[in-house]
């Protein structure tokens, strides 16, 4: 579609490709040059300057040329400079490269006109031609994920509902056979990457007949299709290579952990055991969801007002020296200002997008406060989550007799005194959170600015300066992030100010550090190998389909440019699904953990001062089976005298 002159034009032509050698044209997807459509590509060498005296040479190069009278062409120089053999690709027109006796040439040819009378080697085209080329590859790349997404969005939404369910079946089954799953599961994810080493492994022997599949991933370079990398040798082994270190890794952390591991899945039944009593905990992640993606909507919203904000800012480019190199320009009146009749060699070109104005100029500014503002949203909703499930799960844990002494409804409980009395402190843990994230988000930001500069990107001890303020503010994000979940368990356990909080979570779990390190790591390494094993099935069966390797898909997967994007969103889905249901269980544990912790600290289990931990909890996280006998002894001896 377009003009109507342009109807029988389906070709774009470049004035001066050589300009699109410049490396904004892979950022902004922009040549600065002027393109007009033809009918064909040129298919032979001429200038405007030779042209002009010759009637026929003339009537040719129009082809190429601006719409406009032939003064104006003349006057505003509204055709190229010269014209080079080119051949059409991607409905563009390129010159027509090759190589004669080891040199570049194009048109036969291994130098040209540039139109001034100046010799040009043909190799000056390449980088030009290369630029133009991978930008319009790219852009065709992303039409063609957009088109497989409206060919498969039926089927991944099918595969997330797989997903869900998965996850969903799992959780039901730890609850009433959390140690058979737990094996089952381990022992599941062995077998799921042992497959994954077999494939990779045929793969990797089919393609040794194959002529070409030799080829190294580094003399292949980058490819956008990416089925490519799958046509050699190398990616499989690869792949084989990463497979096997991490089921080595798997297990060997099985070996040395298996007296742990039977500590860990005591701890997962007794989670389990809470969760059967707050069933309702395990639907919590979607109010998370849905919050966040309001946060993100909003967020995104805000970037976008604030990006399309600008004004499309046009500046004067020059072949020839010129005093107004660069300056900003009115393409609306350009052909008759000043400047172009100074230069008469220079365009007014479109830049870049932006503005003179305070506004404009503070624009960034604005745009780090409104990503600070997602961070801080972003925290308070996680915070909320992990405040609102402490609090049911700890409802569970400080019943004396369980479920008897619960709540009716401990999430909604839960929620409800959150957000009634600790909003400021959810606030506040979010505030100290968000600070440190958009520090490390400014120290990027300053990375990527200095590495353009030569003399910062020479100096080692700038480089090693800044590698160490990112590693730094890396370690105290993740330990923030510790410190304020156990906090907002403590928060609401007691109901106390974050500070205050913190501060107690943190001595308490350093008198208590074995067995944070030993116990509670070793439970999120059981439900991180319970995550693995959900997105392995449902990658899998992902995988079978959207590939046509099986036949009974065969005919109802969707056609598809890269079935790896459906694969991909399924797994990249199917995780987020999986790590929302896990999540609970990890919120479970900690609490519990936690819980338990303090109870052994506030209680010595007389019948003054009774535990509250179950006998089983008792028996795992402390003393040994006989004084587990002796605390469920004296937990049926309170409970009847409570009963009288």
């Amino acid at each position: 579609k377009g003009p109507i002159h342009n109807r029988k034009k389906p070709l774009l032509f470049y004035f001066n490709i050589m300009k699109c050698a410049s490396p904004m044209v892979l950022l902004e997807f922009q040549c600065p040059t002027t393109q007009i459509c033809v009918e064909k590509c040129p298919d032979r060498f001429m200038t405007l300057i030779k042209a002009h005296s010759n009637k026929n040479d003339f009537d040719y190069y129009k082809n190429y040329c601006d719409q406009s009278s032939v003064p104006d062409i003349l006057r505003f120089r509204l055709c190229p400079a010269m014209l080079t053999p080119s051949t059409p690709f991607t409905r563009r027109c390129f010159p027509a490269l090759g190589q004669k006796g080891g040199v570049i040439v194009v048109g036969n040819n291994s130098k040209f006109d540039d139109g001034s009378g100046t010799m040009k080697d043909a190799k000056d085209l390449v980088a030009g031609v290369k630029n133009a080329t991978v930008a319009i590859e790219a852009r065709q790349t992303m039409m063609k994920i957009f088109e497989d997404y409206t060919h498969s969005w039926y089927w991944i939404l099918i595969g997330l509902v797989i997903a869900t369910l998965t996850s969903l079946l799992f959780i039901i089954l730890l609850r009433f056979l959390a140690g058979i799953m737990v094996w089952v599961m381990i022992a599941l994810v062995i077998v799921v990457i042992g497959y994954g080493i077999f494939h990779c492994y045929m793969e990797y022997a089919a393609l040794k007949e194959q002529p070409g599949a030799n080829v190294t991933l580094q003399q292949l370079g980058f490819q956008t299709d990416l089925a490519v990398y799958l046509q050699i040798q190398q990616t499989w082994l690869a792949f084989m290579i990463i497979l096997v270190i991490v089921e080595v890794i798997i297990i060997l952390l099985l070996i040395f952990l298996r007296k742990r591991l039977l500590i860990a899945i005591a701890l997962i039944k007794e989670a389990s055991r809470a969760i059967g009593h707050v069933m309702c905990s395990l639907f919590y992640p979607l109010f998370t969801f849905l919050l966040l993606a309001i946060v993100i909507a909003y967020w995104a919203v805000t970037a976008v007002f604030l990006s399309t904000s600008n004004e499309p800012i046009y500046k004067v480019f020059n072949d020839t020296p010129c005093e107004f190199s660069r300056e900003v320009c009115n393409p609306g009146n350009y052909s008759t200002s000043a400047m172009k009749a100074q230069c008469p060699d220079t365009q007014c070109l479109f830049a870049f997008y932006g503005g003179e104005t305070v506004y404009h100029k503070y624009l960034i500014g604005l745009q780090f406060y409104n990503v600070f503002l997602f961070f801080w949203c972003a925290n308070f909703v996680t915070a909320l989550g992990q405040m609102t499930l402490a609090g049911a799960f700890a409802s569970y844990y400080w019943a004396f007799v369980k479920p008897d002494d619960m709540p009716a409804f401990p999430v909604f409980s839960a929620l409800g005194r959150s957000l009634r009395y600790h909003t400021g402190t959810l606030a506040f843990g979010s505030l100290i959170l968000s600070i440190i994230q958009i520090i490390r988000v400014l120290l990027e930001y300053l990375d990527h600015k200095l590495k353009g500069l030569y003399a910062v990107a020479q100096n080692k001890f700038a480089k090693f300066l800044l590698c160490c303020l990112k590693c730094c503010f890396w370690c105290l994000e993740k330990f923030i992030k510790f410190l304020n979940r156990n906090a907002y368990i403590m928060v609401a356990i007691y109901g106390k100010n974050f500070c205050t909080s913190a501060r107690d979570a943190f001595f308490l779990l350093m008198r208590n550090m074995i067995r944070v390190a030993v116990l509670d790591k070793v439970t999120d390494f059981l439900l991180f190998l319970g995550k693995l094993l959900i997105v392995g099935l449902v990658g899998v069966f992902a995988f079978f389909f959207f590939s046509g390797r099986v036949k009974a898909f065969e005919n109802t997967a969707p056609n598809l440019h890269y079935y790896w994007v459906p694969i991909l969103t399924v797994v990249i889905g199917s995780y987020l699904i999986a790590h929302g249901f896990f999540s609970v269980y990890s919120m479970c544990v900690d609490t519990l953990f936690l819980c338990f912790c303090e109870d052994l600290e506030r209680n010595d289990g007389s019948a003054a001062r009774p535990y509250y931990m179950s006998p089983t909890l008792h028996e795992v996280l402390w003393k040994n089976k006989a004084d587990g006998d002796d605390l469920r002894l004296k937990r049926q001896q309170t409970e009847e005298d409570r009963s009288l």
